[in-house]
């Protein structure tokens, strides 16, 4: 019996060709219009032509695959294999490797740590329709969410009084903390989605852990869909703290763990442009990407799933 993990991640495009499938995969087959695919692939020329998440991905896969193996000694080893949602590689390609290379039971995780019915749900989607294709079909302990793992908690805790120690004492107490993850149609509010309530509960954890007093909560990376979306905007809740007499704000990406578009454009460019428009020092937390102590956060989750 082998065990393989299943390391998942959104997918994004590496040229500015590939912007145009990307996207139409991410409307589930339906192309978007050619105005559509020209904003999205400015935004990727803004941030350098591409993102590195799927290179961070990769790090990430080395690194855990590494610490799984010193957590076995060596004796049950993990083979660790990266899989896309929207981009290759793709969930559904790298499933039948793992089969193929003799993996019986797949700890899937994916790199988001929150769970809703319309983001995790799409991963665990892909994940079974790609079993279902498999004789015989792997076992699979899906993990849906580690919104409150204590490491991860303790990780963004550390990242927070990194990242507010580049104030000095006098101004650091003057600092407003913006928590904020992608937003999503408001009609996940019908479902009784948890994705709301796992991260409330992931910023209250963080802010107690950090000492913060004075935090608020944004949502980000609203898509264009004609359909209500949950608000407000950082970029809104930006405009507010102004009118409000804040100058200096901390920006803590709570839903996302790697540098990918909607840090680098959406907080770096976008936000952080509306931050100096209105006279504000706005800074972000760093990802925690590959660092050694969120891959050791993600050896936890995968040795509790298995």
């Amino acid at each position: 019996m082998s065990t393989g993990v299943l390391l998942m991640a959104y997918g994004t495009p590496e040229t500015g060709e590939q912007v145009a499938p990307y996207f139409t995969h991410i409307r589930g087959g339906r192309a978007p219009t050619a105005e559509a695919v020209e904003r999205l692939r400015r935004r990727y020329e803004q941030v350098g032509g591409r993102t590195p998440l799927l290179d961070i991905t990769n790090r990430v896969r080395d690194g855990l695959e590494q610490s799984l193996a010193a957590k076995t000694n060596g004796m049950a080893p993990y083979r660790v294999y990266v899989g896309m949602k929207h981009w290759h590689p793709f969930i559904g390609d790298v499933l039948p490797r793992m089969a193929t290379d003799g993996v019986t039971e797949v700890v899937a995780v994916a790199l988001a740590p929150h769970y809703s019915r319309m983001s995790i749900g799409g991963y665990r989607k892909a994940v079974d329709d790609a079993a279902a294709r498999l004789s015989p079909s792997p076992t699979i302990r899906f993990v849906d969410s580690w919104h409150l793992h204590p490491q991860f908690i303790q990780l963004l805790a550390d990242g927070v009084r990194e990242a507010l120690g580049a104030w000095n004492a006098s101004t650091r107490a003057q600092v407003v903390t913006v928590f904020s993850a992608h937003s999503l149609p408001v009609r996940i509010r019908e479902w009784d989605d948890p994705y709301e309530r796992q991260l409330a509960a992931s910023c209250e954890a963080v802010a107690e852990r950090a000492g913060l007093d004075n935090w608020r909560w944004a949502w980000q990376s609203a898509g264009d869909t004609g359909e209500p979306w949950l608000g407000p905007d950082i970029v809104s809740v930006l405009d507010t703290l102004h009118e409000q007499g804040t100058r200096h704000v901390l920006s803590v990406p709570i839903g996302f763990v790697s540098d990918h578009l909607e840090v680098l454009y959406d907080i770096d460019h976008e936000a952080k442009e509306r931050a100096a428009a209105l006279g504000m020092t706005l800074r972000r937390t760093r990802m925690p990407n590959a660092d050694p102590a969120f891959i050791e956060t993600l050896a936890s989750v995968v040795a509790e799933a298995g």
